[in-house]
Order: structure tokens, then C-alpha cells, then sequence
């Protein structure tokens, strides 16, 4: 295990926090250019999703638009950073700003004592499948956020949404993974990347189009 005194230790990554003398300029202009490369990373990736997924984010927004039109609900989930993502998206159906149209949404994961107690007693790969086994029901729609997209709890939920007739929408990184090799989400949205960071980056981007796009939708401009 390394240390704050080993070679590649914690000082490679934050070398103003090592023992001793720093170049304080060094590291301000290394601070600059990783800024720098990051930035011209996310922007060449969120336009290289318009190419890519462009005309399925319009087919998608639409059946969103159509259920929520005949009174669907909206339930998002993920696991750490794809949590947080979630409940910004729900937070963004729920309370948009004036003057669009509201949507009731719901995050799974904002119930501490729900979810301690599903992990406890039934497993934690069920703590999304059951909460949608009780409150989905035909029509709703089940919005799952995965980097990798082989997150245990997040596949099951997709399963138990598509066997229960709920529209699924996917969003996961690098290839896919698993969640996209069996068909079981109606829209699947994959960011090309291997960089967690880029790949949340970019999926709360796709969220925000989906949104708008079913806005849209919603008032017969799409």
C-alpha cells in the first residue's frame, strides 16, 4: 500500500499536499493543463454523443413524453455519483423551472431506512427491483444511471421494470456492459468513455436533452 512517502504515492496526484519544498509554479502549471485536457475532453465527448445518439434521444423523449402525458411516473436510480445524477434528473422532472410542465418523479435512493432495510433483510442487488415491484406500475418509466453498466441492483431493477411494462431508459459507460447485451432496456444511451468522470460528466448531459427534448414533446413542438 502506498504512502504519502512512496514513490507514486498520494503526492503524484495532489503534489502540493507532499513533505518539503514544492514548485509552487510547477504545480500550478501542471494544475492548469490538467484543468486544460479535461475540459477539451468532455466537450469533444458530449459532441461526439450528438452523431451518436441523436435520433434514439428523440424517439426516447417522445415515449417519455407519451407516458407522462397518460400519467406515468418517472423513477431514477444509480449507485454512488450515479445516485446523486439521479436525484438531480428527478429534481429536474419534479420542480422544473417555470414555465414547464412538472412531472411526478421519484428517486429510489432517497430513503435511508428503505434502502438499510432492503439491503439487511432481502440483498442489496434488490434494493431498486423491489421498491418498483411495489410502486411501478404499467406505463411509468424507469430511468437507470451505471458507469459500467453491470451494477447488480440497477440490471435487476431493469428486469423487474420491463417485465412489469414500465418504458426503460439506460444510461452506462465504457461499452455498455451487460445492461447492454440482453436487450432488457427499451432506450439504451451509451457514453464512449473509460473515465468514470467523463462518463457521469456526460450522462447528466443526456439526462438534461432528454428533459428538454420531452418538454418538447409535451407541448407538440417535437
Amino acid at each position: 500500500m502506498s504512502t504519502v512517502s512512496e514513490p507514486g504515492g498520494i503526492e503524484a496526484l495532489y503534489p502540493f499536499l507532499a513533505p518539503g519544498p514544492v514548485d509552487r509554479e510547477a504545480v500550478l502549471a501542471d494544475l492548469r493543463e490538467s484543468t486544460r485536457r479535461k475540459a477539451a475532453e468532455i466537450v469533444e465527448l458530449r459532441r461526439s454523443l450528438v452523431a451518436l445518439h441523436a435520433e434514439r434521444l428523440v424517439a426516447c423523449a417522445r415515449e417519455m413524453a407519451a407516458a407522462f402525458d397518460a400519467g406515468a411516473r418517472l423513477f431514477a436510480f444509480g449507485n454512488g455519483g450515479s445516485s446523486t445524477d439521479a436525484q438531480a434528473v428527478v429534481q429536474l422532472f419534479a420542480h422544473p423551472p417555470s414555465p414547464a410542465r412538472a412531472v411526478a418523479a421519484v428517486p429510489l435512493a432517497q430513503d435511508v431506512a428503505l434502502l438499510t432495510a432492503l439491503s439487511n433483510d432481502v440483498g442489496y442487488e434488490l434494493v431498486f427491483a423491489r421498491q418498483l415491484a411495489a410502486l411501478g406500475r404499467p406505463g411509468d418509466v424507469a430511468m437507470g444511471l451505471s458507469t459500467s453498466g453491470g451494477s447488480a441492483n440497477v440490471l435487476n431493477a431493469m428486469g423487474e421494470a420491463s417485465r412489469r411494462g414500465l418504458l426503460t431508459v439506460g444510461l452506462v459507460g465504457y461499452d455498455g456492459g451487460p445492461m447492454a447485451q440482453d436487450g432488457r432496456v427499451a432506450h439504451l444511451f451509451v457514453v464512449p468513455s473509460v473515465s468514470v468522470h467523463r462518463i457521469q460528466e456526460a450522462q447528466i448531459t443526456l439526462c438534461h436533452v432528454l428533459w428538454e427534448l420531452a418538454q418538447r414533446a409535451l407541448t407538440g413542438e417535437l
